[in-house]
């Protein structure tokens, strides 16, 4: 007799349970989704643009305008949108380069560092 009076209790309490456990299963991914886009969006948006006149740069003959490249290992066509260590946007003015971190490099841009992607 102790167990129908418990069931109906048990039953009604199901969908809540259920309800909550979805819950926290959904926040569980959807946070730390949400922090890693939103921090990825502030960094791209918040790295400073590469000075040619940067030591590092300098170092690397790095250019805004690949074309206006005078070094001898530069080949007509090649520019930061086409490497394979940059790690930004292709379609976008400007975006991060694993050479020069913390900083956003010109698409367009290119260095001694060029390696054509594949």
């Amino acid at each position: 007799m102790n167990k129908d009076l418990k069931r109906p209790e048990t039953d009604a309490m199901q969908p809540a349970r259920r309800r909550f456990l979805s819950g926290v299963a959904a926040s569980v991914i959807l946070i730390p989704l949400s922090s890693i886009v939103t921090m990825r969006m502030a960094q791209a948006a918040d790295l400073p643009h590469l000075s040619p006149s940067d030591p590092t740069a300098v170092a690397l003959s790095y250019v805004e305008d690949a074309t206006a490249s005078k070094s001898p290992t530069y080949q007509k066509g090649s520019a930061c949108d086409g490497c394979a260590l940059y790690q930004g946007d292709r379609t976008a003015a400007w975006g991060p380069c694993a050479v020069f971190p913390g900083k956003d490099v010109a698409a367009k841009g290119w260095c001694t560092s060029f390696v054509k992607m594949s």
